[in-house]
């Protein structure tokens, strides 16, 4: 009687165990698939195509979040405007799940439908800002949009909570903007979005990164930034063009230790700047 007990017990505890696994295996799975399913709708929403112009080459590279469900809802965006100028975005939304990702689609939307109504930087987060608001949606994002004029290299820029981006000259001067920004979209109404003024010269570069890119366990904030502004600035100085940066930024990203997903824009200009555009502007060196 008491081998069969014991028999019993052990087959008994073998049935749970198994349960167990099989529950454990399916919601593995189940997480898996959301996974999958965030990764295929954020790569859906960002764009196939970029805007194109004499000289001007924009380069974009995405990476997505590698560890859990940590799949964020980091967005860029480019494409001409209905004034011919170029308008370019990177932002990043709080969280990581699906939700983020959808709120990355509504934000980005956002942004271009209105960009029909104004192109004007600080006016288009404005308005961006109220939409989603008016949608009653828990979640924050950060952007910056810039509208750049291909033909002068004038570049007007707002930021709503995201990080400076960097700059780089052909003589090897680089740096963080030092611009004014307003809070991120979605949180407060009726804020206003500084718009700073800069000149992308040639054989210049602008480089816009989420925070994935230089922040994380193993990567302080300003180190980061550090990083990128010194690729960058070797970028224009050896001549490097706007997918060879993009690519050395998002290949620092690897060191930071994090489990973000992450995204790059880079902005360069061909050639030497022999007839710079007349006006109060300041070059992408100036601070």
């Amino acid at each position: 009687m008491l081998r069969k007990r014991s028999t019993d017990e052990g087959d008994e505890l073998l049935a749970r165990l198994g349960s167990l696994t099989a529950q454990a295996r399916e919601r593995a799975e189940l997480q898996r698939s959301q996974v999958e399913l965030a990764i295929a709708l954020q790569r859906g929403m960002l764009p196939r195509d970029l805007p194109a112009a004499p000289g001007l080459h924009i380069a974009v590279r995405y990476t997505p979040a590698n560890l859990g469900l940590n799949v964020g809802g980091d967005w860029y965006d480019a494409f001409t405007l209905p004034d011919g100028r170029i308008g370019l975005a990177i932002g990043d939304v709080q969280g990581h799940n699906i939700e983020a990702t959808a709120f990355m689609g509504q934000v980005r939307a956002g942004l271009r439908a209105l960009a029909t109504v104004t192109g004007d930087p600080g006016e288009l987060l404005s308005r961006t800002n109220e939409l989603l608001l008016s949608l009653g949606a828990d979640l924050f994002a950060t952007c910056t949009f810039m509208r750049l004029d291909p033909a002068t290299g004038v570049l007007e820029s707002a930021r709503a909570g995201h990080i400076p981006f960097v700059w780089a000259t052909a003589d090897g001067k680089a740096g963080v903007a030092d611009d004014e920004g307003g809070p991120p979209l979605g949180i407060d109404s009726r804020v206003a979005f500084p718009v700073s003024r800069h000149r992308l010269t040639a054989g210049g570069h602008f480089v816009l990164v989420t925070d994935g890119v230089v922040e994380g366990p193993s990567l302080d904030i300003d180190d980061g930034l550090d990083h990128v502004v010194n690729l960058a600035g070797i970028a224009a100085v050896a001549g490097l063009a706007a997918p060879a940066l993009a690519a050395a930024v998002m290949k620092g990203a690897e060191g930071v230790g994090h489990d973000d997903d992450a995204a790059v824009l880079v902005v360069g200009l061909d050639g030497p700047d022999r007839h710079p555009a007349p006006g109060p502007v300041r070059t992408a060196g100036s601070r």
